[in-house]
């Protein structure tokens, strides 16, 4: 893949992403009330066991699964590896699916006893810009194949 534009629409916010998801998901996974504390994670009061079930397992995902494909794919493509570009690809398909996932759970949680997510916003702002980011990767990775 040529350093050029798209390259740098990969790799810059991909690794703001990654860097992102281990605050922001990889500490959770090791205790879910310190994401709480941190403001990262939603508390049971406000969405529920359920709800913190469901955001526990996406943390733990991403801890054993999504971060490090990211991250490895990231480094591949970095120095020029075929595999980098089939790892990332993959990675950038995770990243179109959970954003989509969870803004069907928040839509359809949002009726639910003891549910009272008060930043619905913010979730609407920047999860489908993640799904466009990871579906436009995916499609510059494929091309450049």
């Amino acid at each position: 893949m040529n350093r050029d534009l798209s390259f740098w629409l990969i790799q810059g916010p991909g690794w703001l992403l990654t860097l992102y998801l281990v605050y922001a998901q990889a500490i959770p996974a090791f205790d879910y009330q310190t994401g709480v504390s941190m403001g990262t994670q939603e508390p049971v009061e406000v969405i529920t066991g359920v709800g913190v079930a469901f955001w526990y397992g996406f943390a733990f995902g991403d801890l054993v699964a999504y971060i490090p494909m990211l991250a490895l794919g990231l480094i591949g493509c970095w120095i020029g590896k075929h595999w980098g570009q089939i790892i990332l690809a993959s990675a950038m398909g995770i990243s179109i699916y959970w954003p989509i996932v969870c803004l069907a759970a928040v839509a359809s949680a949002r009726n639910a006893p003891g549910w009272n997510l008060q930043h619905e916003a913010a979730y609407w702002v920047v999860l489908p810009l993640i799904s466009l980011w990871g579906a436009w990767g995916v499609w510059r990775l494929a091309r450049s194949y």
